[in-house]
């Protein structure tokens, strides 16, 4: 009678397309992980793997959100009211902003920016759950947010400033 030792699941090695799958990312996202040593990998003739413990610390990693995201995300909550009160408002306003974006947009942005676009050819609650997301892909979504102007500046200084309190009582 003999044992083998079981590979455990952390060990297991997937392709950058199976870890994309994972992250909600695309696979240049993963790729651009491992050129960037965030993520660690080996080579299997000429195309990476990278081991599931890896790919999970560094999910665990960015599931935390920033001060910053938290921030972002509260005044999206605020926006999604908006889009919920009038839809066709908050449309034609997110489509105007995003052809002034597409001016200056460059790289990784103008592929936020189509994705945006997609969203609102979509259902509207498509769209709130991705304006709404705590996932990577919403927090890096909302950094190219279309929606600029949609609340009212006293609207946003309520939401800020209930944001504060919040954060202050470590909600």
């Amino acid at each position: 009678m003999f044992e083998t030792a079981a590979a455990t699941d952390e060990d297991e090695l997937l392709t950058t397309g199976e870890a994309a799958k994972l992250l909600n990312s695309s696979r240049q996202h993963v790729v651009d992980l491992c050129n960037s040593g965030r993520l660690p990998f080996a080579t299997t003739g000429t195309h990476r793997r990278v081991r599931r413990g890896d790919l999970d610390a560094l999910r665990m990693r960015t599931l935390r959100m920033s001060r910053d995201q938290r921030r972002s995300l509260w005044l999206a909550y605020a926006v999604a009211a908006r889009i919920v009160e009038d839809p066709d408002r908050a449309a034609d306003v997110a489509r105007r902003n995003l052809t002034k974006m597409r001016q200056t947009a460059r790289g990784e942005a103008l592929l936020w920016l189509d994705d945006w676009e997609r969203l609102l050819d979509g259902p509207t609650d498509k769209l709130l759950e991705r304006l709404t997301s705590r996932d990577v892909r919403g927090r890096e979504m909302r950094q190219n947010s279309p929606f600029a102007g949609l609340l009212l500046e006293e609207e946003r200084d309520r939401v800020l400033a209930a944001w504060r309190s919040s954060e202050a009582r470590g909600r």
